[in-house]
C-alpha cells in the first residue's frame, strides 16, 4: 500500500502540471482581442477612389497621430486601435475631407468610414 501512494501522488502531480501547462497555452480573452480595426475609402466628389491621399488618425487621449497613404483602390486601414476616442480625416493636393469621429463607446470591432475629399482648400 505504501507504493500505491507515491504512484498516486506522482500521477496527481503530473495531472496538475498538465492542467497548468494547458491553461498557460490557452489564449486568454485579453490575448485574443487585438484591438479595433478602422478602415474605409477615400473618395472624391464623384465617389471615385483618391489615389495617394493621406489619411490622418488622431488618438484624442494621447494626441498621437498615425498616417496612411492610400493605394489604387483608395482604401485605408488602421488595425489594433485602443478603446479610446479618435478623429480621422483625409487630405490630397491641398483638399481635405470632413473630420469624422470614432467613439470609445462604439463597441464594434471593425468600423468602416468613407472619407470624401471636398473641393475646398485645406486650411
Amino acid at each position: 500500500m505504501r507504493r500505491a501512494w507515491p504512484k498516486a501522488s506522482i500521477l496527481g502531480l503530473a495531472a496538475v502540471l498538465a492542467f497548468a501547462l494547458a491553461a498557460q497555452a490557452a489564449p486568454d480573452k485579453k490575448d485574443k482581442q487585438q484591438g479595433r480595426l478602422l478602415y474605409g475609402k477615400v473618395l472624391d466628389q464623384q465617389d471615385n477612389p483618391v489615389v495617394d491621399a493621406v489619411v490622418y488618425l488622431t488618438n484624442l487621449r494621447t494626441h498621437a497621430v498615425k498616417t496612411y497613404i492610400v493605394g489604387q483602390e483608395g482604401m485605408y486601414r488602421f488595425p489594433g486601435l485602443s478603446n479610446v476616442d479618435y478623429e480621422v480625416y483625409a487630405q490630397h493636393n491641398g483638399h481635405k475631407s470632413d473630420t469624422k469621429s470614432v467613439s470609445q463607446f462604439d463597441d464594434r470591432s471593425q468600423i468602416y468610414i468613407d472619407l470624401k475629399i471636398q473641393a475646398r482648400e485645406a486650411p
